[in-house]
């Protein structure tokens, strides 16, 4: 906050104070794309088809989709939606990121024609939908191997090999320095936007592809039509021409240090310090308690975080960045979903739906919690319980929300410095109301308690 009030003193009175004229030396925006003006306040829902009902197919997921807008979803991420290659697959079922053919539908999800009818739908209900693209490897029978076994890198023996130094034996690598693979690949990802209208992509192991592949074929796409595009990976560079927003695995990791490492709120500051000082501000990033790799691979959002799970969906939810829920979080998912097997999602009415609809509602209507340069800067606000507490302010445009987290499992009668933020306020979760005249402020939080103030006008 004190950043750009002192950048708009400068630009106001610097040449009366000698500041130089010199183009070089102005300072230039680092993102170059333009984010879709939807994604402004928008959520995000991953989606793993396979286990989302019995059925487990396309047209037996659009029931859910009524449930979700309610909740205050805006973007559906749908994982892998492609045929799995069977050679060297992995379990009965193999993985949805070894992929046999980019033009085609996965028949147990249903066909082309089931796929286009829930992209119309989602589209009906104000939402947005985007697929997982997995441009690094591909299936072992993905016909492009006989058809272009140049398109692949290759072992010293000259044969395929899985991407290099991972254990990903049902996928072959491919080869980014052949341009005829570019082109054949930039096509694929055109096809899905010109013929079945999605949004965007999800693009898995973003980073171990050329950004200049992506500058480009970000280019091409928002020729057809603006789109949205979120890289799995942590990286200011995919922000300046080819990529919306990518996933914040420091946070992940960061809370986890928190909670179930009880290294309370200190484990957090380098993040946010790092968040407001050293990433564009016009960049978004993707903040989560759980996703599929967290889920499949980590354990489970409630062996993650413990006690302290509900802080952390709080900070999820306010700090700077795009919230995500994985499929089933909202129903209190307590077990790690087989990634190669069917094992179903067992739904549930559970508080974490209800919660993360306020924090939805609140995203949506407060321009303090907007992405990118369309909401408002993290502003700390220092406590004297600074081993535990987490409190940071944001505002824009006369919205503002005081975000207050006990990240410990000590009760803690806390002082919060409170001089530039002086003004009524009302709680998100019990609608009980703080007011703010004074430049100290007492707060009692419980252990692993949370709270967040919404100014009033």
């Amino acid at each position: 906050m004190k950043k750009l009030f002192y950048l708009m003193i400068l630009l106001c009175f610097g040449t009366a104070y000698g500041q130089s004229k010199n183009p070089r030396y102005q300072p230039k925006p680092y993102v170059e794309i333009s984010h879709p003006e939807w994604t402004k306040n928008a959520t995000i829902y991953e989606v793993n088809i396979r286990q989302y009902t019995p059925e487990g197919t396309f047209k037996a997921f659009e029931k859910h989709l009524p449930r979700l807008k309610k909740m205050g979803v805006d973007i559906i991420w749908l994982m892998p939606i492609h045929p799995i290659g069977e050679l060297h697959r992995k379990g009965s079922l193999g993985s949805y990121y070894s992929v046999k053919d980019f033009k085609g539908i996965n028949p147990d999800f249903g066909s082309l024609a089931d796929f286009k009818n829930l992209v119309n739908k989602i589209h009906s209900m104000g939402m947005y939908v985007i697929i997982d693209w997995v441009g690094n490897h591909s299936a072992w029978d993905n016909p492009l191997a006989k058809q272009h076994p140049e398109w692949y890198t290759k072992t010293r023996e000259g044969k395929f090999q899985p991407t290099p130094w991972y254990d990903w034996d049902d996928v072959i690598d491919f080869d980014y320095n052949n341009p005829d693979f570019r082109e054949y690949m930039t096509g694929a990802l055109k096809y899905w936007i010109s013929q079945t209208n999605i949004d965007g992509y999800r693009c898995d192991v973003a980073g171990f592809i050329p950004v200049d592949f992506w500058e480009n074929a970000r280019a091409e796409l928002d020729e057809i039509k603006p789109v949205f595009m979120l890289a799995e990976w942590e990286s200011r560079d995919l922000y300046k021409r080819s990529f919306d927003m990518t996933y914040s695995w420091t946070l992940w990791d960061k809370l986890k240090q928190a909670t179930a490492e009880k290294k309370g709120a200190p484990a957090l500051f380098e993040y946010m310090a790092h968040d407001v000082n050293s990433f564009p501000f016009d960049s978004y990033r993707m903040t989560f308690t759980d996703n599929h790799d967290k889920n499949s691979w980590e354990g489970n959002q409630f062996s993650n975080f413990g006690a302290g799970l509900e802080a952390a969906m709080v900070l999820c939810s306010t700090v700077n960045g795009m919230p995500l829920i994985y499929s089933g979080q909202e129903a209190g998912l307590n077990r790690s979903l087989a990634f190669f097997e069917k094992d179903p999602i067992v739904w549930k009415e559970h508080q974490f739906a209800s919660m993360y609809e306020k924090l939805f509602k609140l995203k949506h209507s407060n321009q303090a919690l907007w992405n990118g340069k369309w909401g408002g800067e993290m502003e700390r606000v220092t406590n004297d319980h600074m081993n535990s507490i987490l409190s940071f302010y944001r505002e824009k445009n006369g919205d503002a929300v005081l975000t207050v987290i006990n990240f410990s499992d000590q009760e803690a009668d806390a002082t919060l410095d409170s001089e530039y933020i002086r003004n009524s306020y009302t709680e998100l979760f019990t609608g009980g109301t703080l007011i703010i005249s004074r430049d100290k402020t007492p707060l009692k939080l419980k252990a692993w308690d949370y709270r967040v103030f919404i100014k009033n006008k």
